[in-house]
């Protein structure tokens, strides 16, 4: 697994340039992709608490073309997840028993979305792209209080 999901993600994150991406400013895809994603059997979900939102990506095999097919997604828009402070954890190892599978107890493919907080707010069987997990994060209470935070209360528009 070690040597399977960094070939997996040096794949994914040349195939698919980030979209969105500001000028120079901006982190480049591959020092986002080093801070974001990282593999469930090095890390806890309890590491984050109020630090990060992880979304956890399970799959049976990392050739299951629904992990394939949401690595692709979250990859392709790694500055909108950024934005929110999110870290990807994966796992395609069910034999490994990593501590976010025991935790999280999925079948086969699952993506899995919590918040800041530590509480689950999402499980879905199928990929979701990048835009209906932001709308979905953006919706937590702990995102409206940041994004209240970041605009001192005054209202848009």
């Amino acid at each position: 697994m070690n040597k399977v999901l960094p070939a997996m993600l040096a794949a994914l994150l040349f195939a698919f340039p980030v979209m969105g991406q500001a000028q120079d400013d901006s982190a480049t895809i591959d020092d986002l992709s080093i801070d974001m994603i990282r593999s469930a059997e090095n890390v806890t979900l309890e590491e984050f608490l109020w630090i990060k939102r992880p979304i956890v990506v399970f799959a049976d095999s990392p050739a299951d073309p629904r992990y394939v097919q949401q690595m692709q997604y979250l990859t392709s828009d790694l500055n909108a997840l950024d934005l929110r402070d999110v870290v990807i954890i994966t796992d395609t190892n069910p034999s490994e028993r990593s501590p976010a599978r025991i935790a999280l107890r999925p079948r086969g493919f699952m993506l899995a979305i919590i918040d800041k907080d530590g509480g689950v707010k999402q499980r879905k069987p199928l990929p979701w792209s990048v835009r209906e997990i932001s709308r979905a994060i953006d919706k937590m209470p702990t995102r409206q209080q940041e994004i209240h935070d970041q605009t001192d209360g005054l209202p848009r528009g």
